[in-house]
């Protein structure tokens, strides 16, 4: 793992204004390294997934700013697309092309957004299908495959961008618990790969054996960090305690 930053945080705050004021993120700052698996975790409503969503911008910040390859990309002149093509994202829900097969549906980007030839995409996308154990399902539409499947293919579709980070946003959590675990070994394997991720989860073994650093959150604040370590067996925040002691 290097030492230089990719992704900086800085005072992050997020207003949420419709209805009752919700302040979903209180000045949150951090730093992403190159190559570093950094996870998330914390109570549902603590601002885990905002947090990951204004890394690029799906959500924008009311406050503070995230600086990408050295881009403040909240600076409103900036062409946030073009940093977004190189800021992979899997969602909970599986967000493919109904009407496309898993081939369409991963090469529909590179060629339309980085002008790849099809061929040239098709490669790619065949090779990673074949990495993730799927390349027999290149000709199928999404709706023939299971939930684990269909999330396989939407990390190696976010890779066929070439992104240099990763964004996980509890990639796992519409599974059944079955399929959990093929998911989590895609993840484990892009890990060793030297991949740059952020990943928000509940898969508490997922932190503990992947993770370089740990940040819990809770009422949109980053209220601990550290080594999977540190976190797991030695937290310093009661709260941080508190809430390990209800799920591990």
């Amino acid at each position: 793992m290097t030492t230089d930053t990719i992704i900086q945080v800085r005072d992050l705050e997020k207003m949420f204004t419709s209805g009752n004021k919700i302040k979903a993120l209180d000045g949150v700052t951090t730093d992403i390294r190159r190559g570093e698996v950094v996870v998330v975790i914390g109570p549902s409503g603590s601002g885990k997934s905002t947090f990951l969503r204004c890394l690029n911008l799906l959500e924008m910040p009311t406050g503070g700013t995230v600086t990408f390859e050295g881009v403040d990309i909240t600076d409103p002149k900036v062409n946030i697309n073009v940093h977004r093509q190189k800021m992979g994202m899997v969602f909970q829900h599986f967000n493919l092309f109904p009407n496309m097969t898993i081939l369409r549906n991963m090469t529909v980007a590179p060629v339309e957004l980085h002008k790849k030839s099809k061929e040239e995409a098709e490669k790619m996308a065949m090779g990673l299908l074949e990495r993730v154990g799927l390349a027999d399902r290149a000709n199928a539409y999404p709706s023939q495959l299971s939930g684990g499947q269909k999330q396989r293919i939407a990390i190696v579709r976010a890779l066929c961008m070439e992104p240099d980070v990763m964004l996980f946003d509890e990639p796992t959590s519409a599974l059944d618990p079955e399929m959990v675990g093929e998911v989590l070994d895609v993840m484990k394997a892009l890990a060793k790969d030297g991949m740059t991720m952020v990943v928000v989860t509940h898969e508490m073994g997922f932190a503990r054996e992947v993770g370089d650093r740990v940040l819990f959150m809770d009422g949109g604040k980053i209220l601990e960090e550290g080594t999977p370590e540190q976190i797991f067996t030695n937290p310093q925040n009661p709260r941080t305690r508190d809430f390990l002691s209800k799920i591990l």
